[in-house]
């Protein structure tokens, strides 16, 4: 039997937009032994909720909870209302908030008058009000139908239960069709994915055999051609696909060969709805191909804007050079000009040629051209970058306060859509992103749908690098079509006389290694081995022996699994750097996480101020919850979140993007030949800051780097760029 308490809604405490609401809730009986304490107390509640009315009788089902900031606290899973029954009761409803103009004296005399079946004698018919002294029928219509409404709405959430939705679910249902919810289901049920950003196709699977719709069923085979697209283009990065893809990829997910003709109507009855635009034999998705065009038109609109002047350019770049004790040479002169000047410029450049370091001469020039004080800039210049670690970096660079686009953009986790946004827009003048070749088609265009019409952008970012995880190639993309004013940063600022690292990523950018790669230097060795993980540990043995923590070292990956991928390598690492000392630890899916162990975000949690690839440390364990010490920021994340985390001692290259470690280590065997090519081997290269070693065979090494394949990912920005130039 499932645990209960049953009692009274006393008042809201915090409502939010999509019926999340924090409450007080007065217990008079429950089943549940941790809750036996509370009976006629008040206790704090948490869920999602259709309505609630003050003082009506509720059950609620669900636990409690120990809450890390707000203590004790009943989540509630599941809900029912209590209908009155006794004479007191009914006035007692009626006279509340939900019956606008029924105070207590006309409750008595409805109640007085029908009796204990008062509330099904008005729902029945509101006639039978009338019967009531002083009765209008105006009056009586308006009760009939907000009771009415009231039992609709109800019982449409407990129909929508009762298929298969959460409560959660079912109140995101409701809220978007109100009375119309269950034809909406019965028309198409995939219709809910499809207007709803949050119901996904997984979720409708499960429901739709509750509601048997067969497998071949031609509103269920439109909503897989969608989901094959979307996971098609998430694996691929591409934005755009063709026929033939589209077509296996649903063979693949039905395991059985659809007909031509039912595909292709399906295709064509998707295309007509606007659900996918085909262009040219060219299959896109609306969201992605909205989003290309959008960025196309505001970066062609940008790029041919007229030029700002700055007649005092020279000698305030002069006087920077004095108060900053540098000597910026011709290229990073070129950049600052453009980035002043241009209303949309980009500054490309690998690590150590100084992209970061000459955003703080383009900040300062921007406020003393404009005469800001440093409070008033902030109104009007913003830098940000894609994950939490790179915005941290480049504002300690530029001593200037950084921000990650979804915290800028106030994004919203529970419906995943951004405040600022084209109804909305920032009030910014000069915007600055760094690391943009991590940024994705459907992220840059969300940041620039959230800006003005007037905005001066400057992109930061190395062509060379890896892309987004998610479709799209911004950087390359924008840099390719020659159409946009690009610096070219190639002087190498960060190295010493006895120093490689710099140096071999540049030879592995030019497929130019020189024999030099083997030999030792002072920031660089390559360690040759087949026993990587005795190695991998050797390493870091050292490191901690020469007073070097956990937090300065890194360890590089291009894979999860096999022998020597980031999973195997995480044991290991954790038993050097954290050992079982009988600290507390909790089991998850065979991985044991104790405290003090490094820890990998998964995903964005704006509320908290953490990222995706953020690295933190776990603080505390205790009653099953772990607390995890992101730089200050303290997380608790309970059982249902531990899939958003993974030890960090190993991690993927992919991961580290935007981010710089002080040793990095960087395995290397023909085990992860299917990741083995230049672009990745580069971009785990220049993660390094100030030593690199690389621990396994040479060969494999040589194979990376010179194995330029990667299959070109399939975009229509730049095509889009170009066709506007051309016309």
């Amino acid at each position: 039997m499932r645990n209960y308490i049953k009692g009274t809604f006393i008042r809201t405490i915090f409502k939010s937009d999509t019926n999340y609401i924090i409450g007080l809730f007065k217990v008079k009986e429950t089943n549940d032994p941790d809750m036996v304490d509370f009976i006629d107390d008040v206790i704090t509640f948490t869920g999602y909720f259709h309505e609630l009315t003050i003082d009506e009788k509720y059950l609620f089902y669900g636990e409690l909870v120990d809450n890390f900031k707000y203590g004790l606290q009943y989540n509630v899973s599941e809900y029912e209302r209590i209908m009155p029954e006794e004479k007191d009761a009914i006035i007692a409803f009626l006279s509340g908030d939900l019956f606008k103009g029924v105070g207590e004296k006309l409750a008595k005399d409805i109640v007085n008058t029908l009796g204990e079946e008062t509330l099904s004698l008005i729902e029945d018919n509101y006639q039978n009000l009338l019967i009531v002294p002083g009765m209008k029928e105006e009056k009586a219509k308006k009760i009939h139908n907000t009771l009415t409404k009231y039992n609709e709405s109800y019982n449409i959430i407990i129909e929508l239960n009762k298929i298969g939705f959460s409560v959660r679910d079912s109140m995101k249902i409701y809220n978007k069709y109100k009375d119309i919810t269950m034809s909406v289901i019965n028309d198409n049920l995939y219709n809910l994915m499809y207007d709803i950003s949050e119901i996904s196709f997984n979720k409708l699977e499960q429901v739709r055999l509750n509601l048997k719709i067969d497998d071949f069923d031609e509103r269920r085979i439109g909503a897989i051609t969608i989901y094959v697209m979307k996971n098609l283009c998430f694996n691929s990065g591409d934005t755009y696909l063709n026929y033939e893809e589209i077509n296996n990829g649903i063979n693949n997910f039905l395991e059985k060969e659809i007909d031509v003709d039912i595909f292709e109507k399906i295709i064509n009855s998707l295309n007509k709805n606007g659900q996918i635009i085909i262009e040219d034999d060219k299959y896109f998705l609306k969201e992605y191909y909205d989003s290309e065009n959008r960025i196309a038109e505001i970066v062609y609109y940008l790029v041919n804007k007229k030029d700002i002047n700055y007649n005092d350019f020279e000698k305030e770049l002069s006087a920077l050079e004095l108060h900053f004790d540098v000597k910026y040479n011709q290229k990073q002169i070129e950049a600052i000009k453009n980035a002043i000047f241009k209303n949309f410029s980009i500054i490309t450049g690998s690590p150590g040629t100084g992209k970061t370091t000459i955003v703080q001469a383009i900040v300062e020039l921007y406020r003393k051209k404009n005469g800001y004080s440093y409070d008033e800039l902030q109104k009007h210049l913003a830098l940000l970058a894609p994950t939490g670690r790179a915005s941290k970096k480049l504002s300690e660079a530029c001593l200037y306060p950084a921000s990650t686009i979804h915290r800028f953009l106030k994004w919203n986790k529970e419906d995943n859509s951004f405040i600022i946004n084209e109804r909305n827009k920032s009030n910014v003048d000069f915007v600055i992103v760094d690391e943009v070749s991590m940024i994705d088609t459907q992220l840059l265009d969300n940041l620039l749908k959230g800006l003005s019409k007037n905005v001066k952008i400057v992109f930061i970012g190395d062509y060379n690098q890896l892309e987004s995880v998610s479709p799209g190639k911004i950087l390359k993309d924008l840099i390719d079509s020659d159409m946009i004013n690009v610096t070219y940063l190639t002087e190498i600022y960060r190295q010493k006389d006895n120093s490689y690292i710099s140096t071999l990523a540049k030879e592995i950018n030019d497929n130019d290694l020189s024999e030099y790669f083997l030999e030792k230097k002072d920031d660089y060795s390559f360690i040759q081995t087949d026993n990587i993980k005795e190695k991998v540990t050797g390493v870091c043995l050292k490191a901690i022996e020469k007073g070097l923590t956990c937090d300065d070292i890194q360890v590089l990956c291009p894979m999860y699994k096999t022998e020597n991928g980031i999973d195997n390598l995480n044991k290991i690492l954790q038993e050097v750097f954290n050992p079982d000392k009988g600290q507390n630890y909790i089991i998850n899916k065979d991985v044991i996480y104790r405290e003090n162990d490094k820890i990998l975000l998964l995903e964005n949690d704006v509320d908290n101020n953490v990222f995706n690839g953020d690295i933190g440390y776990i603080s505390k364990i205790e009653n099953n919850n772990m607390f995890i010490d992101f730089d200050g920021t303290v997380v608790k994340y309970t059982k249902k979140d531990f899939d958003k985390i993974k030890h960090g001692y190993a991690i993927s290259i992919h991961k580290s993007q935007g981010s710089e470690f002080k040793i990095v280590v960087l395995p290397m065997t023909y085990q992860y030949k299917v990741m083995l090519y230049k672009k990745l081997i580069y971009t785990a290269v220049t993660r390094a800051k100030e030593n690199l070693t690389i621990i396994g065979d040479p060969k494999a090494f040589y194979y990376a780097v010179y194995n330029n394949f990667e299959i070109e990912r399939k975009t229509s920005l730049k095509d889009r760029l170009l066709s506007l130039m051309n016309n």
